[in-house]
């Protein structure tokens, strides 16, 4: 169905694709894996007529394929779903769906009109392959939830019909009810004989949904074959170069007995009820808990970002005001990774040495000068610590890729140096070379004295990493307990209100 060969492409001196080879066949999901900055989003990017490869050929049917735009590629049959959401916010989830396949009621030369009672009734039976609560085909899409958006990002793809889907990531907003009807879509698309690219960085989901992989390492692929043929263990050793002797490092000293935060019956509606707890120096606190369950409200409402109605919350035994905007949180020793890296968690246009220092810049100033040589330094110090994949501190953290802009954020914090760090799923699109980068800043963080509040929908991380776990449930935390008193299943019995 799909043949890449010999497949480069270069951004000035950086080498993206440097040589890939990949075979597809008619009716399979093949699973594309490794690290971010291995050039999987590139290579997607190049089938899908976005980028032109420098050398090497594809071809779809044993014909020649050179798409000249993402539009010659789509009416080759090859449509593709992007990592970052490519909608346009102001128009309605059918316009976004039918986007280039809108159904025309009358022409006139060089004119038509737009059928929207066609498009309503087209949204409408691409959308009952998910039966999604939020979408309605004349939703605003600026109006959804990420996830909800996600969702409307995966069907403009299917209703283009095509024979080759490229899937970049397309879970990673997305609750596990939606997963399960995408991974259903996915099977009855793969029984019609649609081809399916899919890029993911959780292994289990790779080994429920795909049948083949190719590993991407550096640009180049390296391994390729059927994934029940190949263990865990081995693809991470093609990902990364090298064995890992273990995905988690080992936990964080016990914590000590003194309070960071106290919060007291915290309450910011509809989303956030009530939430109390307290965070000892040294702890690592999970927050479990389904998308939309008031995880994310609670801890922007501890950074300022949220209105706060009621509560309080204390920080080195000083009270807070509820009205304290996030500068004065921020003095007060609270630093905040969001869960929307491009939105809120980086300045995009700015260097990584900017986006690094900024919440400290007086570690690179003398008598308010900023010293550019002392900030480049401060940013190589996390660059090389976190191993994050860039040419240069004065580099736009734009030109990263998503994993690497995720570390850069994290970077921030660490330089920030902020007693408590509040982490909004911190390893969120992050591959698992990355992840263990991640996991082990947070711990020795945390072995250093600061605490940690860590929301994640990544069961495994919270149980690999976590001193002690809540579960939040329709805007109520539980009550903390030892992460040992917990098992997956008694956390999702919380998380469903059991």
């Amino acid at each position: 169905m799909l043949s890449l060969s010999g497949l480069r492409k270069r951004f000035g001196a950086t080498v993206a694709l440097d040589g890939v080879d990949v075979e597809l066949v008619p009716g399979e999901v093949h699973a594309l894996i490794g690290e971010n900055g291995a050039g999987k989003s590139t290579l997607l990017n190049v089938i899908a007529g976005a980028l032109a490869p420098d050398a090497g050929t594809m071809h779809v049917n044993g014909v020649g394929y050179a798409p000249s735009s993402p539009l010659a590629a789509r009416h080759a049959g090859v449509a593709l779903i992007h990592q970052e959401l490519s909608l346009c916010p102001h128009l309605t989830v059918a316009e976004n769906v039918l986007m280039g396949l809108e159904p025309a009621r009358r022409w006139l030369p060089g004119a038509a009109w737009l059928d929207r009672g066609a498009m309503r009734r087209e949204a409408a039976r691409l959308l009952e392959s998910f039966s999604h609560p939020d979408l309605a085909p004349d939703r605003i899409v600026g109006t959804l939830p990420i996830a909800a958006r996600q969702v409307v990002e995966i069907l403009r793809a299917i209703a283009a019909r095509a024979s080759i889907v490229l899937m970049d990531e397309p879970t990673s907003s997305l609750p596990r009810e939606d997963v399960t009807r995408l991974f259903a879509l996915i099977r009855r698309l793969k029984a019609s004989g649609v081809t399916i690219v899919y890029i993911s960085h959780f292994l289990e989901e790779v080994r429920e949904i795909a049948d083949r992989f190719t590993v991407l390492r550096d640009g180049r692929s390296v391994a390729t074959g059927a994934l029940s043929e190949a263990s865990n263990e081995a693809l991470i050793a093609h990902m990364v170069g090298r064995p890992v002797d273990a995905l988690f490092p080992e936990r964080a000293p016990e914590p000590r007995e003194e309070v960071l935060v106290d919060v007291v019956d915290i309450a910011a509606p509809p989303a956030v009820r009530r939430a109390a707890f307290r965070l000892r120096r040294g702890e690592i606190l999970g927050v479990a808990g389904l998308v939309g369950s008031g995880r994310t409200e609670t801890i922007r409402a501890l950074m300022g970002l949220e209105p706060a109605q009621s509560g309080e919350v204390r920080v080195h035994g000083r009270r807070l005001a509820r009205s304290a905007p996030p500068a004065a949180r921020l003095a007060a020793g609270l630093g905040y990774l969001s869960e929307d890296r491009k939105g809120e968690g980086l300045a995009l246009n700015l260097s990584l040495a900017d986006n690094i220092t900024c919440t400290r810049y007086e570690a690179c100033a003398t008598r308010g000068w900023l010293r550019r040589g002392a900030q480049r330094d401060q940013a190589r110090i996390w660059l090389d610590g976190l191993a994050i994949k860039a040419r240069s501190p004065w580099q736009a953290a734009r030109t990263l890729s998503g994993g690497n802009q995720q570390k850069v954020a994290l970077a921030r914090l660490l330089h920030q140096r902020a007693d408590v760090l509040l982490l909004d799923e911190p390893t969120k699109g992050i591959d698992i070379g990355s992840k263990v980068e991640i996991y082990r800043a947070i711990v020795a963080s945390a072995a250093r004295g600061a605490g940690v509040v860590m929301v994640s929908s990544y069961l495994p991380e919270l149980f690999g990493v976590c001193h002690s776990l809540a579960v939040m449930c329709r805007g109520r935390l539980t009550p903390v307990r030892p992460i040992h008193d917990w098992t997956p299943e008694s956390v999702m019995e919380a998380a469903i209100g059991g």
